[in-house]
C-alpha cells in the first residue's frame, strides 16, 4: 500500500517546440542538459551500493517493529550530497588505463559531484521498493510461514519468490516506456517533487545556515531525542490521556486508546509513530492531508461508533472495537493452527468444529471500505479524468515530441531484447519454483500464468492513470479475492498469487516512474536500467537476509501474546498479511464474504463505491459554479484508513497534526523557510531515529538490558482490547 495523494489537473497549452505543454513541468524541469557529465563513476557505484544496502537493512529491520519506520528515498537524496562532495574533494584525480580497452582511462574522481550521479544513487537506494514501501513485499510470505504458521520454507524458495516478484514486471514495463514515459502528456506528478529537490540541493548555497548544516544539526537532535521514547520513556509514543483518567472504563479506553481504540485525543512525541505506515507528513501536500483527515474522521469517529455501539453490527460488542486479530463467536482468539492440516491446507472438519471466523468491527469495515475504494477509484477516474486520459494517450501517438524527449535521443537507448530476456528469465524461474518447489509455494503453474496476465493487462491503464492523475489503484484485494474463490483452502498459494499479480504490476509502475525521473533529469537509459535491476536484486537479497536473521534470533517474534510486555517485535504489518492469508486463502472468501459467510453484506460496498463518484459528478454538472464539489475525492475519502490496521489512530492523529503545521501554517506564513528546509528536516528526522534505533538494538536490545517503570509500560490502555457485551467473559477484562 502506498501513500494517498491527490492532485489537481495540470494547466495545458499549445507551447512551442522548446517548452513542455504541461505547466507544472515547465516550472520545475529545466530545458538544458550537459551530456558530458560523468554518471558511471566510482562515487555513484560506491554510494549507490552502500545506500541500497543500508536502506534495505534498516527498512527490513524496522518492518517487524510495532512502529515500523521507513527510511525514504528523500533521506538518501539529502544525506549523500555532502558525502558526494567530500569524495569529490579527497579522492585522487589520477587516471588509470583500463586493460584491453585501448586508450580508455578511468578516474576515481572525474570532477565535481554532479546531479546525474546524485539521481542514480537515489534510484539505486530505492530500487525494489515499490512506491516507497521500504522492503520487498514477498518477504511477508516468508514471515507468515515461519513466524505465524510455524512451518518451514527454504532460503532459496524465499529468495526466488522475492527476486522474481520484484523484477518480473520490469520486463513488460520496459516495453511500455514509449507509451507512458516519452509522451509529454504522461507527466508523472510525483516525480516533480524529486526534480525540485535535486535542483534545490545542487544550486549554490551561500547562506550561514546551509542545507547540509541544517541536516546535520536536525539529525543529531533527532538521534538524541529518540533515546527518550525509544528506551527511557516509551509511554511518550502514545500519550492516551483519556485512558489515564478513566482507568477502569472499557468504553472510555476503547474511545481514547491510540493503539487499540479510536484514539480520541491521543498524541505522540515519537517521530516513528508520526512517520510510520503513512510516511513523513512533511512531504505530503496539505490538500491530500485534508482529504485523508476528512475520510479518517468520517470512518473512525462516525461510521465505526454507530456500527459498534449504535447497531451492534455482526455482534460487534462481542469483540474489541479495533483489532486485526481473528476471533471465535465467543470472543476468544481463533486458533488458526488447529484448522491447518499436515498438507498446509484447510482442515474443514476442524474449521466446522471451531466455527466461523469473526472480525473486529473496524477490521470488517476496513475490508468494506477497501471494496468501495477500488470501485470508486475506477468510476472517479473514468468520470473526472477519463476524457483527459484518453486525449493525452491519443496525443502521445499524434503529438509532437516535446523538448525532453528530443533531448533524450542523444543517449543510446535500451535494446528491446534486454526486456524480453529479463521477462523470459524471471518467468521461467518463477515457473520452476511453482513446479519443483510446490510443497513450499503451493501455487500451481496455471495460477502463475493467470497472475502475470492480470498484472500485465492492468499495467498500462493503471500507468496512464498514475502518470496523469497521480492515483494508483491497487490490485491486492482483487487478486486475493479472485484466487480465494477459484483455489480456496491454500493460504500460501493465495498470498503468492497476490504477490505475483499485485506487486509485479506495482513494480512495473515504480520502474516507469523512475524512468520518467531519469527522463526529466537526462539520465542515460542504459544506466537507469542497470541501476534499477542491480539495486532490486541486492535490496531483495538483503531484505531476506535480515528477515531470516530476525525470524531465527528473536524468540517468539510476531507473537504478541508470547512476547515480553512492550516488546517492539510485534510485526503489525505481517499480522494483517497473515490474517489476509487466512481470510482469503485458508478459509476462503466464499465462507466469509460469500452466500454462506457472515459478512456477505460487505459486498454492497462495491456498489456503493461505484455509485458515489457518479453522484458527485452529477452534482458537479448540475451546479458547475460550486467549485468545492469536484474537490470531493471519494477514492481518497473512502480509502483514507486503508493502512488501518496495522496503522493505528495515534499514527493518523500525529500525521495529520504535524502535516497541517508544516504544510499549511509554515507553508503559508514561512514559505521561504519551508522551501529551503522542509524536505531536509524530514530526511534528518528519519535518519536520526533510524540510527539511534539500530544503536539501541545492538547495544541494549541484544543484551536484553532494559528498565522497568510506569513510563516504559506502554500507553496504559489495557482495557481497550476488551469486548463490551455483558455475556462475554475474556481473561483480563472486567465483566461488563
Amino acid at each position: 500500500m502506498g501513500t494517498l495523494e491527490v492532485t489537481h489537473r495540470p494547466a495545458m497549452h499549445d507551447a512551442d517546440d522548446d517548452e513542455s505543454p504541461v505547466e507544472e513541468v515547465r516550472l520545475t524541469v529545466t530545458n538544458t542538459d550537459d551530456p558530458t557529465l560523468p554518471v558511471w563513476t566510482f562515487r555513484m557505484w560506491f554510494l549507490g551500493l552502500l545506500s541500497c544496502a543500508l536502506l534495505s537493512f534498516l527498512n527490513q529491520f524496522f518492518a517487524y517493529r510495532t512502529e515500523p519506520l521507513i527510511v525514504t528515498q528523500i533521506t538518501v537524496q539529502v544525506a549523500v550530497l555532502p558525502i558526494g562532495h567530500f569524495l569529490a574533494a579527497v579522492l585522487p584525480r589520477a587516471k588509470f588505463r583500463i586493460p584491453g580497452c585501448g586508450a580508455r582511462s578511468f578516474s576515481l574522481n572525474p570532477g565535481p559531484f554532479n546531479m546525474k550521479e546524485h539521481v542514480l544513487i537515489s534510484i539505486f537506494a530505492n530500487a525494489g521498493s515499490a512506491f516507497g514501501s521500504g522492503s520487498a513485499y514477498a518477504v511477508g510470505i516468508v514471515t507468515i510461514i515461519k513466524a505465524f504458521y510455524r512451518r518451514n520454507i527454504s532460503f532459496i524458495a524465499g529468495w526466488i519468490l522475492i527476486i522474481t516478484t520484484q523484477v518480473l514486471g520490469y520486463g513488460w514495463a520496459g516495453l511500455l516506456r514509449k507509451y507512458v514515459v516519452e509522451p509529454a502528456q504522461m507527466w508523472w506528478p510525483s516525480t516533480l517533487v524529486q526534480v525540485s529537490l535535486f535542483r534545490a540541493l545542487h544550486e549554490k548555497d551561500e547562506r550561514r545556515m546551509s542545507r547540509a548544516k541544517f541536516f546535520v544539526i536536525a539529525m543529531i537532535c533527532s538521534f538524541a531525542w529518540y533515546l527518550i521514547p525509544g528506551y527511557f520513556f516509551a509511554t511518550l509514543s502514545s500519550i492516551s490521556w483519556v485512558c489515564w483518567i478513566f482507568s477502569k472504563s472499557v468504553t472510555a479506553q476503547q474511545i481514547g486508546s491510540g493503539m487499540k481504540g479510536l484514539g480520541l485525543g491521543a498524541i505522540t512525541l515519537d517521530w516513528t509513530v508520526v512517520a510510520s505506515f503513512l510516511f513523513s507528513p512533511l512531504i505530503c501536500p496539505f490538500f491530500a492531508i485534508a482529504n485523508v483527515f476528512a475520510g479518517y474522521a468520517l470512518i473512525v469517529y462516525l461510521v465505526t461508533p454507530i456500527a459498534y455501539w449504535g447497531f451492534d453490527l455482526y455482534n460487534a460488542k462481542t469483540f474489541p472495537i479495533f483489532s486485526s486479530h481473528l476471533f471465535t463467536a465467543k470472543g476468544t482468539a481463533y486458533n488458526i493452527s488447529a484448522i491447518v492440516n499436515e498438507k498446509f491446507e484447510l482442515d474443514l472438519q476442524a474449521y466446522q468444529d471451531q466455527g466461523r471466523i469473526h472480525l473486529s468491527m473496524f477490521f470488517a469495515l476496513t475490508y468494506g471500505f477497501g471494496f468501495a475504494t477500488i470501485a470508486a477509484t475506477l468510476t472517479h477516474v473514468a468520470l473526472f479524468y477519463g476524457r483527459e486520459v484518453y486525449d493525452r494517450f491519443r496525443a502521445s501517438y499524434t503529438g509532437k515530441e516535446d523538448i525532453h524527449t528530443r533531448m533524450m535521443r542523444k543517449y543510446e537507448d535500451i535494446p528491446s531484447w534486454w526486456f524480453y530476456l529479463l521477462l523470459a528469465l524471471s518467468f521461467a524461474v518463477s515457473l520452476v519454483a511453482c513446479i519443483f518447489l510446490n510443497d513450499e509455494v503451493q501455487m500451481p503453474w496455471w495460477a502463475l500464468i493467470f497472475a502475470c496476465a492480470m498484472a500485465f493487462v492492468f499495467t498500462l491503464p493503471i500507468s496512464i492513470i498514475t502518470a496523469t492523475t497521480n492515483q494508483t489503484p491497487g490490485l491486492n484485494i482483487i487478486t486475493e479475492y479472485v484466487m480465494g474463490v477459484i483455489y480456496p483452502g491454500r493460504p500460501i498459494a493465495n498470498v503468492c498469487f497476490k504477490t505475483y499479480g499485485y506487486i509485479s504490476m506495482a513494480q512495473a509502475i515504480s520502474f516507469l516512474n523512475d524512468f520518467k525521473l531519469g527522463h526529466y533529469m537526462k539520465i542515460p537509459p542504459r544506466s537507469m536500467f542497470l541501476v534499477q535491476f542491480i539495486g532490486t536484486v541486492l535490496a531483495g537479497t538483503i531484505n531476506l537476509a535480515v528477515a531470516w536473521w530476525l525470524l531465527t534470533s528473536v524468540t517468539n517474534i510476531c507473537q504478541d501474546n508470547l512476547l515480553p510486555a512492550n516488546s517492539p517485535w510485534t510485526c503489525p504489518g505481517d499480522r494483517v498479511f497473515f490474517d489476509a492469508s487466512v481470510i482469503w486463502g485458508l478459509v476462503g472468501p466464499m465462507r466469509i464474504f460469500g452466500p454462506t459467510g457472515n459478512y456477505t453484506s460487505m459486498n454492497w460496498f462495491f456498489l456503493g463505491g461505484a455509485i458515489g463518484p457518479v453522484i458527485v459528478w452529477l452534482l458537479h454538472k448540475a451546479f458547475p459554479r460550486q467549485s468545492w464539489i469536484p474537490l470531493i475525492n471519494l477514492p481518497v475519502l473512502l480509502g483514507a484508513t486503508a493502512m488501518m490496521p496495522p496503522a493505528t489512530a495515534v499514527n493518523y492523529n500525529a500525521w495529520v497534526i504535524v502535516g497541517t503545521v508544516f504544510n499549511f501554517f509554515i507553508f503559508r506564513y514561512r514559505k521561504k523557510w519551508w522551501q529551503r528546509y522542509n524536505y531536509i528536516l524530514s530526511a534528518a528526522l528519519d535518519a536520526g531515529v533510524a540510527f539511534m534505533a539500530v544503536v539501541l538494538y545492538f547495544s541494549l536490545g541484544m543484551q536484553e538490558i532494559s528498565i522497568t517503570w510506569w513510563g516504559t509500560g506502554g500507553e496504559h490502555c489495557d482495557l481497550a482490547k476488551c469486548p463490551t457485551d455483558k455475556n462475554i467473559v475474556v481473561s483480563g477484562c472486567p465483566v461488563a
